[in-house]
């Protein structure tokens, strides 16, 4: 596992991280430092800390091989180190109670707020329609996919978050649970070459201050 002390700082790595579309597939990814990038990815913040989001690692080439055409063939399907499928799990707010007695146990929360929280979870949330919990879902988990990302770029890996894949077809053939929402793909590994690199408006053509320019 790298040193701590070989993390980069982390002006470098927002700077640095780009999408990686070209992996040297010799590099492979132990399933011990994977852990500890997930570990980061699920220190990202989330609605009433309810953590919707779930993963799937896909590192066995013939199941990266069976993604392939799922994901429009995309080459880094095959090539990266592993494929790491973002879920949302549309029945999250079912782990309030555990998340909470967990606080609760931890000193982090009183026994009332405790309640009160597992009560929101398990009335507030539920009754909520389909469109708002998909909605929640999607802005938790991209809040946990961004960190996995940096998280990754961190520890000197690459990544590419994928958009552009069969959703239905994926689930279908990956024997997804009804209950997951499929949110993202992530490919992660080491770049064979370097990312093209991209630009970024300037900041007067996304920043108001105030007031909302036209």
């Amino acid at each position: 596992m790298m040193s701590m002390l070989a993390i980069q700082d982390f002006h470098t790595v927002v700077r640095e991280r780009h999408s990686v579309r070209h992996y040297d597939p010799s590099v492979k990814i132990s399933r011990e430092e994977m852990e500890e990038i997930l570990k980061d990815a699920t220190l990202a913040p989330s609605s009433s800390n309810l953590q919707p989001w779930r993963f799937l690692v896909i590192d066995d080439q013939a199941l990266k091989e069976k993604l392939h055409p799922i994901a429009n063939n995309q080459q880094q399907v095959l090539d990266a180190s592993a494929v790491i499928a973002v879920l949302g799990d549309l029945r999250w707010y079912e782990q309030g109670e555990k998340i909470y007695n967990m606080s609760f146990e931890s000193g982090f929360m009183t026994e009332e707020i405790k309640e009160r929280f597992i009560q929101v979870a398990s009335n507030g949330y539920a009754n909520m329609s389909d469109e708002v919990k998909n909605s929640i879902i999607d802005v938790d988990a991209g809040l946990a996919s961004m960190q996995l990302m940096l998280s990754a770029k961190a520890r000197g890996y690459d990544t590419v978050p994928m958009g552009g894949y069969n959703k239905e077809q994926f689930v279908e053939e990956f024997n997804i649970p009804e209950h997951y929402r499929s949110v993202m793909l992530i490919a992660v590994g080491k770049a064979a070459s370097p990312a093209r690199p991209t630009v970024r408006l300037p900041l007067e053509d996304v920043i108001s201050w105030n007031e909302m320019k036209s």
